[in-house]
């Protein structure tokens, strides 16, 4: 493979930005392509695949160059290790890898797997057996799934539209399409145009869990940057209310720009000043999500940094995070409704051990359902939700 300097330069600055300035992987990406629209599609995939890649193995090519901390000692690890030959450039001299390390991460799974030591702990101690096979399933490229806006649109005129420019898709769930070749759509005019979302596809089975229909008053209260409260809208045909609650009024602000482009004129964004916010909403609402902050780890593939960023203090810190936003916001939900408590974690003391001891304190809730939706067994992200009906 040939490499071009200024696109190994490119990468070399954005895991710089990514490991040296702890800055999100995917916003650094995405602003590294912005800066650079002469790009070619190889070129960009490049770029954001090698540095995805080297971020997603960095523990294990650290182990492979004895802790050299140099990002092109790095970048070099990471061709040797996927077999290529390094180019006779200055900035790879000396670049090599320990071929009895490369014997020995055979032995160790948290070398093997790249991640840290008590995140292999943790997941052995919570999920068994099933943790060699779920962790394996992280470290694989994630597809990419759009869902289709259905107040623009229908699934099948997209897919119309798309095979027209030679974009091919397969279809998935209910209202997604996923590409069988990666393509940056969001310079693609249907997507300005509104007609859908990059959402992954088990993502997109949390808001249907609301069970939601035309009319209902709906709180999604962890909002974030609105992707579900979209589908949500999209769901009711625009009729009804949702209101959009979130601690952060950028990303309000964000979901705001997002609604007007998919047409979606249900929202009401809401920016959570103070507890008197939730206060004022207790029994109001037909339907309550609460998709609350998480450690991320079903969605690694997506964002691989996300395992050096997290440790045992953060993981015990949003579990407690978890207890109290499920015990206060659920609060909102009218006697009959129902409250989602989703995550995109695949470990159980952030899923249905937080559900089972709520429901123990909160005997005016019962369980619907509840589903682990593993990557390993669905090949799209890993999420949990669980439905609970308030009964009285």
């Amino acid at each position: 493979m040939k490499l071009h300097k200024n696109l190994v330069l490119a990468v070399i600055d954005t895991l710089s930005s990514i490991f040296e300035q702890q800055q999100y992987a995917d916003k650094v990406i995405e602003r590294q392509l912005k800066a650079n629209p002469r790009w070619g599609a190889r070129d960009r995939a490049f770029v954001a695949e090698y540095s995805y890649e080297i971020v997603r193995w960095k523990r294990l090519l650290e182990y492979l160059i004895h802790n050299r901390p140099n990002l092109w000692d790095l970048f070099g690890a990471y061709l040797l290790w996927k077999g290529e030959t390094l180019p006779d450039w200055e900035e790879f001299k000396g670049v090599s890898i320990d071929k009895e390390r490369l014997e020995e991460i055979q032995h160790n799974r948290a070398l093997r797997e790249s991640i840290p030591e008590w995140l292999d702990q943790v997941g052995e101690s919570e999920l068994k057996e099933e943790w060699d096979t779920i962790l394996s399933s992280l470290n694989k490229t994630a597809p990419l799934v759009i869902r289709v806006n259905t107040l623009k649109t229908t699934r099948e005129a997209l897919q119309i539209r798309f095979q027209e420019d030679k974009i091919e898709t397969s279809v998935v769930g209910d209202a997604a399409l996923q590409l069988k070749v990666r393509r940056n759509l969001f310079l693609h005019p249907a997507f300005k145009e509104g007609l859908f979302e990059i959402q992954d596809a088990n993502s997109q089975r949390i808001a249907p869990a609301l069970q939601l229909k035309a009319g209902l008053t709906v709180i999604d209260a962890c909002a974030g940057g609105g992707g579900k409260t979209l589908q949500m809208a999209a769901l009711m045909e625009n009729k009804g209310k949702i209101i959009a609650l979130d601690t952060e009024a950028w990303k309000l602000a964000n979901l705001k720009q997002r609604a007007r482009r998919a047409g979606a004129f249900n929202i009401e964004p809401r920016h959570i000043e103070n507890n008197k916010i939730i206060k004022r909403l207790h029994n109001y609402a037909d339907r309550v999500l609460l998709d609350v902050p998480c450690t991320g780890l079903g969605v690694l593939r997506r964002n691989p940094d996300a395992k050096w960023k997290l440790s045992l203090q953060s993981l015990e810190d949003v579990r407690q995070r978890q207890r109290d936003i499920l015990q206060n916001y659920s609060a909102m939900c009218k006697v009959g409704g129902l409250v989602v408590y989703a995550t995109c974690s695949i470990l159980p003391s952030e899923n249905q051990f937080q559900v089972a001891q709520f429901l123990e304190a909160n005997p005016r809730f019962v369980l619907q359902n509840e589903e682990n939706l593993y990557p390993h067994q669905s090949g799209f992200d890993g999420f949990y939700y669980a439905i609970l009906q308030k009964t009285s």
